[in-house]
């Protein structure tokens, strides 16, 4: 996909159709995966829980490449983050929600 305009777009209850940016497992996920190129900072993202087929949505507060990470809330120093349901590390830095979740503020908790 070239850019964000092109995702695929998903039904609506009322039969409209939405752009799809982000993908997630759970509505227990702290961030989502970025699903198309081209987010820019200030875009508003539709974030599809897969497990319970609900669209949520969240601004980008950054540039987000593609398979990057979302975050879709505010989460502090220390916080889990969750990614497909699962445990995949801890916040080291302050993330706000849309901005992008990588390893600058994001590590294992392994070592």
């Amino acid at each position: 996909m070239s850019n964000a305009a092109s995702a695929a777009p998903q039904q609506t209850g009322s039969g409209a159709k939405r752009t799809i940016h982000i993908v997630l497992h759970e509505a227990k996920d702290t961030v989502g995966v970025a699903v198309v190129e081209g987010i820019k900072a200030g875009t508003q993202l539709n974030a599809w829980i897969m497990d319970d087929d609900e669209v949520i949505t969240v601004a980008a507060k950054q540039d987000i490449p593609i398979g990057h990470k979302v975050a879709l809330k505010d989460m502090a120093v220390g916080d889990t983050v969750f990614k497909y349901g699962v445990d995949i590390g801890k916040v080291v830095a302050p993330i706000k929600a849309g901005e992008h979740a990588h390893v600058h503020n994001i590590k294992t908790k392994r070592w």
